[in-house]
């Protein structure tokens, strides 16, 4: 089994690459993780201790410890007889060490609260030394497997020596970690120091120092002596003993008949060195060689944001570009109107429907007249009624939940230790606020664009009447017909139709504004990877500069363009004037017909802003059902958060102390005791039914009283075997025992003043141990070989809402969409 495409290797390396691409958080998308503390066992009337987190790095914490545990489960499974499994044991305990290391450095930062104990930097960094030493133990294997030099083997197992002193001085004081590890590791510390003095005591004898051979064979046989003695119940050291013992028969027999050489005391030995071959793996995902992105097409959330504050700068430079032309043309219109051109020209008739005025009139005709306009004013408000009610209910579903979390918090005080609703919704709210505000104002909108259409609307009927009825609307006027082909005429008409051609031109160049498309995803996405940041406002504002600069360039001049055209035309329309004939019939006339033609324009006007309101209501609607969607899914996973937290806390409950409250009657009471005299136990009376208490007159026989319960300190596990126990009753108090001042070695042999002298640390390795050769202990009971394998269980993601709920969907940020503006 390859750990490195392990399922959790995947899941781990999945965590990381969708991290950066959703908002994991309380109040943004709320996944609830929960784990088990690997090494709490429980109680008899609770489960073991559990955390739950709305967090994607604490998830990734608790998969990394399963699959450092998973490696170490594969190392320990390895067959180390052989050279492939001895380097796949190695490779898989350098792994656990590096990820259990990964976990010491990242978990503060991840989970930005106190962790349970498993996976506290502590525990975690502990777990990390033990599989080094593990690892380091198993490279001494095989060098000795491959019978490689004494000196080189000795230096190996001294350094492995090294780092189990190292794991046992990191795990002597903690309690949350089970009591056979402290003998283990104590006992590995041992042997491979009798290991790394075997070794060198051979590499003395090939240089014939006899004396220093027989030293260390005696420190060494006095090391798994200690062993043998003390922590036989874990680990077996015949077999190395008895290589021991048999080398330090020889040597003294030759020494004393044939070398005479002096024996030095151990601390005058020189130092064994260290090799240390082995160091934790770095953790750099992908972990898995067969990961596959599943959203690998999603950008960061950096990327996201600035993508959706991009769109917003485009959309107001679309708006600002097409508004102003916008503005220039109804500008453009409203002063030819009042000018009544250009069907004054065609009116010289003065009895006949200008031409302008009718193709005005079939326009609106083909555009549905007032019919399709008073059919749009009638459904806004149900638009407007049907936006009201899905934000109402989104906010009312906050306010409720809201209610609920105040209540019990009110109920359990400082029991109710989760972050409250108020807090959590005030992003959710004022989101909320915002889309009222955007309401309220499409409101004024919507009335602006009714008074308009009320104030036009007869001119508009008018229009949409027949030929002959709206050519007998109009009145009549004495002919002009001395005018025509004037020089002042041609020149109006030569100006209305360079106007004209400026409006169409607006009219391509909106459209070629609205087409332009960029993906800015790009560019933010080299600048992320680049600089680690992204400077938003300075890439948008030159892309846009570079996107629409020569288009702004157009507009303007476009508005120059008219501003000049509509001076030229005003004082052309003062000279047909003073050559028009003018009375009060005329007058009239070209009143009528300046209405008529102002009402077109409007028309045309109010169509577009009731189309536009129309759609804004629509689209609203979607990012309405979004938020409404938001606002379930967080207020469901609250309500499985707050279900939880009320079952623990009735368990917590269950589980203190009560003392039941019985009324004792005067007669049955005790007479005080003597002074002097010890004092009662008081009495737990039941009273009995009459019949019983006439069948049954004596006292019911009360059960022995409960034994104590059995007390462990962390001094029993070094007890040595010849160690009786204390005899006498346990005294009631007995004197407190404050804490070592350092951490204390194993009682074995060891000599002040030698240099290979180690004041042992201590540590642990929850995973299973073997022979005094191998680098894992038997699999005993309630000690996994996975340090995160016991009582685990994921809090799954809240499952979707319950059947009915009418608005899927769910955005990562609705976007501020403004209410249209008609013109006024």
């Amino acid at each position: 089994m390859e750990s490195r495409d392990c399922a959790k290797a995947i899941y781990y390396d999945q965590l990381c690459a969708v991290e950066p691409k959703f908002p994991f958080s309380e109040n943004q998308l709320c996944l609830t993780f929960t784990w088990k503390d690997a090494f709490d066992k429980g109680s008899l009337f609770g489960g073991s201790v559990k955390l739950a987190l709305a967090s994607l790095g604490y998830e990734k914490t608790c998969v990394l410890f399963n699959a450092a545990a998973l490696a170490s489960q594969i190392a320990s499974e390895q067959n180390l007889d052989n050279d492939e499994g001895l380097k796949a044991a190695a490779k898989y305990y350098q792994l656990a060490s590096g990820a259990f290391g990964h976990i010491k450095d990242t978990v503060l930062s991840a989970l930005n609260r106190e962790p349970t104990m498993d996976i506290s930097p502590e525990t975690v960094g502990t777990l990390s030394h033990i599989m080094l030493a593990q690892a380091q133990e198993v490279i001494f294997l095989k060098a000795t497997s491959d019978k490689m030099k004494d000196a080189v083997i000795a230096k190996l197992a001294n350094q492995a020596a090294d780092f189990y002193g190292d794991a046992f001085k990191q795990c002597q004081y903690k309690d949350n970690l089970p009591k056979e590890v402290l003998p283990v590791l104590a006992a590995k510390h041992c042997i491979m120091q009798a290991n790394a003095e075997l070794h060198q005591s051979i590499l003395a004898k090939q240089k014939k120092r006899f004396g220093e051979e027989i030293a260390r064979l005696q420190h060494a046989a006095e090391l798994v002596k200690t062993v043998a003695s003390r922590y036989d119940e874990y680990v077996s050291v015949k077999d190395l003993s008895d290589k021991i013992n048999r080398a330090l028969t020889a040597a003294k027999k030759d020494n004393d008949f044939i070398y005479h050489d002096r024996v030095p005391e151990v601390k005058d030995l020189e130092h064994i060195g260290k090799a240390a071959l082995v160091r934790a793996t770095a953790i750099t995902p992908p972990l898995s060689q067969k990961f596959t992105d599943l959203f690998e097409k999603m950008v960061p959330m950096a990327v996201q944001q600035s993508m959706s504050i991009y769109s917003q700068r485009k959309a107001e430079t679309i708006n600002r570009l097409v508004g102003t032309m916008r503005e220039a043309t109804n500008l453009c219109n409203g002063v030819l109107a009042s000018l009544n051109l250009p069907a004054a020209l065609e009116d010289l008739s003065g009895d006949s429907i200008p031409q302008s005025i009718a193709e005005k009139a079939r326009s609106i005709v083909q555009q549905g007249g007032l019919q399709s306009i008073e059919q749009l004013i009638r459904d806004l408000p149900e638009l407007l009624t049907r936006n009201r009610e899905i934000l109402d209910e989104s906010l009312k579903m906050l306010d409720d939940e809201e209610t609920t979390d105040n209540e019990l918090r009110t109920k359990f005080n400082q029991r109710w230790n989760r972050t409250p609703s108020g807090d959590l919704y005030k992003p959710l709210r004022a989101e909320g606020a915002n889309f009222r505000n955007i309401l309220d104002k499409a409101v004024q909108a919507d009335q602006v664009v009714k008074d308009r259409y009320n104030t036009h609307c007869d001119m508009i009927a008018l229009l949409c009447k027949s030929e002959s009825e709206l050519n007998a609307a109009i009145p009549s006027a004495n002919p002009t017909k001395t005018l025509q082909g004037s020089e002042v005429v041609n020149v109006l008409r030569s100006q209305l139709a360079q106007l004209d051609e400026i409006k169409k031109e607006r009219e391509t160049l909106e459209g070629e504004i609205k087409a332009v498309t960029f993906d800015m995803s790009i560019t933010f996405l080299t600048a992320l990877a680049q600089d680690g940041a992204i400077n938003e406002e300075q890439l948008s504002g030159s892309q846009l500069d570079q996107l629409y600069g020569a288009y702004n360039q157009r507009v303007q001049a476009s508005l120059r363009t008219q501003e000049e055209l509509l001076g030229q035309v005003q004082t052309s329309h003062q000279e047909f004037s003073s050559l028009k004939q003018s009375n009060t019939e005329a007058n009239q006339r070209e009143e009528v017909l300046k209405k008529l033609a102002s009402a077109h324009d409007s028309y045309v006007e109010i169509s577009n802003n009731l189309r536009e309101g129309t759609k804004f209501y629509n689209d609203l609607t979607e990012i309405l059902l979004k938020f409404q969607n938001k606002c379930s899914d967080i207020v469901f996973a609250r309500k499985t958060e707050r279900d939880e937290l009320l079952k623990e806390l009735q368990q917590s409950i269950a589980r203190e102390p009560s003392a039941p409250s019985f009324n004792v009657p005067a007669y049955q009471s005790t007479p005080a005791a003597p002074a002097g005299g010890p004092t009662p136990a008081p009495r737990t009376v039941f009273q009995q039914q009459p019949q019983q208490a006439q069948q049954q007159p004596q006292a019911k026989p009360q059960p022995p009283a409960r034994p104590p319960p059995p007390s462990f300190t962390p001094q029993a596990a070094s007890m040595t075997p010849t160690s009786a126990p204390p005899t006498g009753p346990p005294s009631s108090n007995p004197p407190p025992m404050a804490p070592p001042s350092q951490a204390q070695g194993p009682p074995y042999p060891s000599y002040q003043g030698y240099p290979g002298y180690f004041q042992m640390p201590m540590g642990y390795n929850p995973y299973a141990y073997g022979q005094y050769n191998m680098p894992n202990m038997p699999n005993m009971p309630n000690v996994p070989y996975m340090p995160y394998q016991a009582n685990q269980g994921q809090g799954g993601y809240p499952a979707a809402p319950p059947t009915g709920q009418p608005y899927p969907g769910y955005p990562q940020q609705p976007p501020q969409q403004q209410p249209y503006y008609p013109q006024q």
